[in-house]
C-alpha cells in the first residue's frame, strides 16, 4: 500500500503530467489516456486522486500556474508607502504573466461548453473565479485612495478593472503576434496612464 509522501507524489506527477498535455496539446487534446501516458500510470490511477478531469484541470491553474495572490499581497503590505507607479508596474507584470500562462486553458474551457459548465460550478462551490483577484485589487487601491495616493473621485472598481484587463488583453495578444514594446515597459505605460487620469 503507498505511503502518504507516495500518494502525494503520484499527485504531482500526475498534476505536471496534465499541464505538459495542456500546453503541447491543448485542452481537447489533453485527454485522460494522454495524461496517464506523461506520468507513467494508468487513467485508473487518475481518478484515485482526482474525481473528475475538471477537478484536475483546476488544479494544474492553482498548483502550476502562477499565482495572483503573491503579488496582490505585495500590493496591499505596501499599500500607502514606497512608489505606487512601481508598485503597480511590478503587480500588472505578474497579472501578464498569470493570464499568458492561463489562456491555453482558459480558451479551451471557453470552446468546450459542457467543460466550462463544469469548471464554473466547481468554482462556484469553491467561491473562486477570476473575478476576485479585481475585487481584491479595487480593495488595495481604495486603500490608496484614502491614503491620498489616488484621487478622492476615482471610481476603483473601474480602475482594478481597466488595469486587469489590459493586462489579460496584452497576454492574449502575444500569442497572435509579436510585441512591439516589452511587458515591463507596456506595464509602466498602461500603470501611468490609469494614474495620470485619477490626478
Amino acid at each position: 500500500m503507498p505511503t502518504h509522501r507516495q500518494a502525494e507524489q503520484t499527485r504531482e506527477r500526475i498534476i505536471e503530467a496534465a499541464y505538459q498535455a495542456i500546453l503541447e496539446h491543448g485542452i481537447a487534446g489533453a485527454t485522460t489516456k494522454r495524461i496517464a501516458r506523461l506520468a507513467g500510470c494508468s487513467e485508473a490511477l487518475l481518478y484515485k486522486h482526482f474525481d473528475a478531469k475538471e477537478e484536475l484541470f483546476l488544479a494544474v491553474i492553482l498548483e502550476r500556474m502562477p499565482a495572483l495572490a503573491p503579488p496582490l499581497r505585495r500590493l496591499h503590505a505596501a499599500a500607502g508607502e514606497g512608489d505606487l507607479h512601481a508598485h503597480l508596474t511590478e503587480f500588472a507584470l505578474a497579472a501578464i504573466t498569470f493570464y499568458t500562462s492561463t489562456a491555453p486553458i482558459a480558451s479551451g474551457m471557453i470552446g468546450d461548453p459542457p467543460l466550462l459548465g463544469t469548471f464554473r460550478g466547481m468554482l462556484a462551490n469553491l467561491d473562486a473565479g477570476p473575478h476576485l483577484p479585481i475585487r481584491i485589487l479595487a480593495t488595495i487601491l481604495r486603500s490608496e485612495q484614502e491614503s491620498g495616493r489616488i484621487a478622492a473621485g476615482a471610481d476603483c472598481d473601474a480602475l482594478a478593472s481597466l488595469l486587469m484587463g489590459a493586462c489579460y488583453h496584452r497576454a492574449h495578444l502575444s500569442y497572435f503576434v509579436d510585441q512591439a514594446v516589452s511587458d515591463e515597459d507596456y506595464a509602466r505605460a498602461v500603470v501611468a496612464t490609469l494614474l495620470s487620469s485619477t490626478r
